[in-house]
């Protein structure tokens, strides 16, 4: 009985902590959305280590973005790619953080954050990107206003 209680025991210890790591890491699981008389706003937290990451979607599938001011278009790891539903393109090398990469154009039907929807994106697909945030880039940010306060940041689309 002893060992069921400690077994049950680490595995609670282990769920909650997960869960706690989790929100540390993406604290924008579930965005805070706001309808304006003019559009619609979605506030943003920014995570323990400075970045703001937000769950979305990509073609109606779940996805997590990392904003990215520096990157021109969105950029899409391979091992995502069939999930979301992308076709490759033209090929094309693309500068990262970690030096040039060979790359493939595919354009994103629908793109969601929160009840923002923004359709016909330009993206990137790079094979070689490892994990599976999406780094949102300026393909997608220059149809939004975005203010920055603090540890927030506010996205907005305005019809």
């Amino acid at each position: 009985m002893i060992m069921i209680a400690w077994i049950i025991a680490i595995a609670l210890l282990t769920t909650i902590f997960g869960s706690w790591e989790d929100k540390q890491i993406n604290p924008n699981s579930a965005p805070d959305t706001y309808q304006t008389q003019n559009g619609v706003e979605v506030t943003l937290q920014r995570n323990r280590y400075g970045h703001y990451l937000v769950s979305g979607t990509v073609n109606h599938q779940d996805a997590i973005f990392m904003l990215d001011t520096g990157a021109t278009l969105v950029a899409i790891p391979g091992e995502i790619q069939q999930e979301l539903g992308l076709i490759s393109g033209q090929s094309h090398y693309t500068h990262t953080a970690n030096g040039t990469a060979k790359a493939y154009y595919t354009v994103i039907d629908r793109l969601t954050i929160g009840d923002i929807v923004i359709r016909d994106v330009k993206a990137s697909i790079v094979p070689n990107m490892e994990g599976r945030q999406i780094l949102l880039g300026m393909s997608v940010l220059k149809e939004l206003e975005f203010t920055q306060k603090g540890k927030q940041l506010t996205l907005r689309q305005v019809y």
